[in-house]
């Protein structure tokens, strides 16, 4: 039997089923069950989740699955093995949430609300370094909130540093941001300075001498002497520049997309572990730029490697490991041969080879168990976990992650992995912390 269906019917089925098409988003958003394993049951590694905190979901079928409405876009996580307690970042919260990980309470929530009863933690008053300018602000510079994005412990983990994405005030990121300094001790925040346009990425020198903020807003970062223990003694030694420094002036109302409008968007920082070298990644236009600590943060030039858009970097023995967001590969580089690269061409580009291993697209956060053994790497656009073998550069295991993960880190030893989910606009996902428990073959 045919069906014979009008002409014009048909012309608007067919715009009916191309508006669906269109309606549907590129990545579905998904809430994983508190027992979710990795894949597959064989493998070397095995993840399962263990323990979450959320904000999407009230009543909840498991104990260990907290409702906590703290959890507001989540990005970043820390953990603090002395106090056994891990650290997330709610960026729209404006807070720090402070949890333990052996009862799995919450223990503190750090608000990042500045007003007029703690303008004391602004030293002096500062509120502008280098020689940065506000937008469209004339006074009250240190009246904000701030978004919490990324941070770093110093002083074997007395204080931890937590960047600011921006001023609450400041639309379009085009003028100073800031960095808290919070005491793990009292877990509140002791100080906080001034940094350049919309930093993102910031890192410690193993040494303890330097704290670097990397900003992702205009192809600088800053560097802060933080020799002795008094944090308002800590102060910047040095603006450095990725080739050229963005010149920002957008107009007031002006609605710009700064994850996109942002030059070589830097963004994966870390020193070489002898304290000598700082290498960034340049998620924009691809590429590791290095600078020479010893002579004064000399910079060195980038090195190039087969893949662009270079998100996290981290060292773990004699290797550089990388996260390339697009193109959804975990990359392996000797970093000794990156700085013999720098040496050889310094003030011009090179090319080195890398062994790779595609882990899937959006490719974020990667951390490395103490032993070096394996990469665990957030994969935002698949939403899962997925784990790396360093040896073979081979994929041996992954998990169903909440959407869309982020933030990773490992605890107790490497027997806990900790993820964070943002979520996206318009398609969903997203408020979670989940815990999850690893097992090595």
């Amino acid at each position: 039997m045919h069906l014979t269906i009008p002409v014009r019917h048909f012309y608007l089925w067919l715009m009916m089923l191309g508006h669906l098409a269109m309606a549907q988003p590129e990545e579905e958003a998904i809430y994983t069950a508190i027992g979710t394993t990795s894949v597959p049951a064989a493998a070397p590694v095995s993840l399962t989740l263990y323990a979450r905190f959320q904000n999407r979901v009230a009543r909840t079928a498991d104990a260990n699955d907290h409702y906590d409405r703290d959890i507001q876009s989540p990005k970043s996580i820390n953990y603090l093995p002395q106090a056994n307690k891990f650290y997330v970042h709610s960026l729209e919260g404006f807070r720090t949430v402070v949890y333990s990980l052996d009862s799995l309470k919450k223990l503190k929530v750090i608000h990042h609300v500045f007003n007029s009863s703690n303008q004391h933690l602004f030293k002096d008053g500062e509120y502008q370094p280098f020689d940065y300018h506000y937008k469209y602000r004339q006074s009250d510079f240190n009246i904000f909130k701030g978004k919490p994005v990324e941070s770093t412990f110093s002083h074997n983990g007395r204080y931890l540093w937590v960047t600011y994405y921006r001023r609450s005030y400041d639309r379009n990121s085009q003028s100073p941001s800031a960095v808290a300094i919070i005491d793990t001790e009292k877990d509140e925040i002791v100080r906080v300075m001034p940094t350049g346009i919309l930093p993102k990425m910031i890192a410690s020198s193993p040494d303890n001498r330097y704290v670097v903020i990397t900003h992702w807003g205009d192809n600088t970062l800053g560097v802060i002497d933080i020799t002795g223990d008094d944090p308002m003694a800590f102060h910047y030694v040095k603006h450095l520049t990725v080739n050229k420094r963005l010149n920002l002036n957008f107009d007031a109302g002006e609605k710009v997309n700064r994850d996109k409008n942002c030059g070589y968007c830097l963004r994966g920082t870390t020193f070489t572990p002898d304290s000598r070298y700082l290498l960034v990644g340049r998620m924009g236009g691809g590429g590791i730029a290095v600078f020479d600590v010893t002579n004064d943060f000399a910079y060195l030039g980038t090195t190039f490697t087969p893949h662009a858009n270079i998100r996290h970097l981290l060292i773990k023995g004699d290797y550089l490991y990388m996260s390339t967001n697009v193109n959804g590969y975990v990359d392996k580089l000797n970093w000794h041969d990156l700085i013999a690269d720098r040496l050889a061409h310094a003030g011009q580009s090179s090319r080195l080879p890398v062994e790779s291993c595609f882990v899937g697209k959006g490719a974020r956060t990667i951390v490395i168990p103490e032993d070096g053994r394996y990469v665990f790497a957030s994969v935002n656009n698949a939403s899962k976990i997925a784990v790396v073998d360093t040896q073979a550069m081979k994929l041996v295991a992954s998990i169903a992650a909440d959407s869309f993960p982020v933030g990773l880190e490992l605890a107790a030893g490497d027997k806990y992995l900790l993820s964070t989910a943002q979520g996206r606009y318009q398609v969903g996902g997203g408020h979670t912390v989940c815990v999850y428990k690893v097992s090595y073959e």
